[in-house]
């Protein structure tokens, strides 16, 4: 219930910077039941525009009409600390009125505790991977927040739209960051603050405004030719065969990483065209797929079944660690003279391309191997290939001679 008994009254006033008396320090006073309270508005001026009667800054320049928005802005939002300290029908103090003003009392959470929040609840939701990305994105906030705002505590309310773009540029600072890395970042910061919204932490979510804006990356995959000399290349170290193979596997079966390290015996059954086939989720999407296994991926199957990394284990492969094995990648790269960006992830794409919609494969099996729910998905990689088009316009011309 309301209570109307209690008397709120503010008024601003200016305190001389001791070397400097010509400038002044803006503040408001708040008076609650005739205990008052001063809050600096972090605002200066000089002395000789400021007219204390009418509690304004004189003059018509840009800067004093900010100073002058500023101050009825603060009056607005102190009022409406007051009105809503009473409707909860509390004894209103000045203290009350500058925390929940300042966003500092018990009802307002803060940017940390959603951090901590998301961090701990979804850790039964998010894939591993998917997790330790939004533990360094929150990192990345905290790391914001003690350069430009020298603080560690940062309330959701004071959360406006100049914080989001000075997120931004902070995360463009960052030299091994490029746009798409940044991007990423500012789309786990909103998925974070729309959970905020959810929760009732927030009254209006000021990052729905910021567009996310990704560059466009070419795909790398392998073509035939390339496929073939990684293949055949003889390599003096053991390591880079092994992990050669492994993503030669992928090219051959369309795994990601992820699901290739978690293969297990469990997973080879027999098909419906009684040939080896594996059964398994992707990681990602947790979408049942089903692959054929073809030649070469059962040779390298056949070849490590027994190998001492694995032996003793129901694991179908000696897989490295993701950056281990890009490392290993890159370096094969330069041995076989592919001046390509080689990561493990090209192998899914190079299965998509190269493997099958080259060699006719109808794009919907494509889409279905590779664990896509839209088919849209797929037909990235179909535009990709020259090579198919040609292939495709081939047989139409022996139709249209025929």
């Amino acid at each position: 219930m309301m209570r109307t008994d209690q008397t709120f009254i503010i008024s601003f006033f200016i305190r001389k910077k001791k070397n400097q008396p010509e400038i002044a320090n803006l503040y408001t006073r708040i008076t609650v039941n005739g205990r008052r309270l001063e809050i600096s508005l972090k605002r200066t001026l000089p002395v000789e525009q400021w007219l204390p009667d009418a509690c304004r800054v004189a003059g018509s320049s840009k800067e004093v009409i900010q100073l002058n928005s500023k101050i009825d802005q603060t009056r607005a939002l102190l009022y409406k600390a007051f009105d809503e300290l009473q409707r909860e029908g509390q004894l209103v103090t000045s203290q009350l009125v500058k925390a929940r003003y300042l966003g500092t009392d018990v009802k307002h959470k803060s940017l940390q505790d959603l951090i901590n929040y998301h961090n701990t609840n979804m850790i039964s939701v998010l894939k591993k991977g998917t997790l330790k990305n939004y533990y360094t994105t929150g990192h990345y906030l905290e790391d914001y927040l003690l350069t430009n705002y020298r603080t560690s505590e940062y309330f959701l309310k004071q959360i406006n739209y100049e914080f989001i773009l000075g997120f931004e540029n902070f995360l463009r600072s960052k030299p091994k960051l490029h746009n798409n890395g940044v991007m990423k970042h500012m789309e786990r910061f909103k998925k974070m603050m729309r959970l905020a919204g959810d929760l009732d932490w927030i009254e209006k979510n000021p990052t729905k405004r910021f567009k996310l804006r990704f560059d466009k990356v070419d795909m790398v995959y392998l073509t035939k030719l390339e496929l073939e000399k990684i293949k055949n290349e003889t390599f003096e170290r053991p390591v880079l065969s092994i992990n050669r193979d492994v993503f030669i596997f992928a090219c051959y079966t369309g795994l990601t990483y992820s699901d290739v390290k978690a293969l297990t015996k469990n997973h080879v059954h027999i098909g419906v065209d009684g040939n080896k086939w594996i059964y398994t989720r992707r990681s990602k999407t947790n979408t049942s797929v089903r692959i054929p296994i073809l030649k070469e991926a059962q040779e390298i199957l056949d070849y490590y079944k027994n190998h001492p990394k694995i032996d003793g284990t129901d694991k179908l492969l000696p897989v490295y660690s993701n950056q281990k094995i890009n490392q290993y990648l890159r370096e094969i790269a330069v041995k076989v003279k592919i001046s390509k960006k080689l990561s493990f992830h090209a192998a899914r794409h190079t299965f998509a391309t190269t493997v099958t919609l080259a060699n006719g494969v109808p794009i919907e099996t494509v889409s279905k191997l590779l664990g896509h729910h839209k088919i849209s998905t797929t037909l990235i990689y179909a535009r990709v290939l020259d090579s198919k088009v040609s292939m495709d316009i081939d047989n139409l011309r022996k139709k249209l001679i025929g």
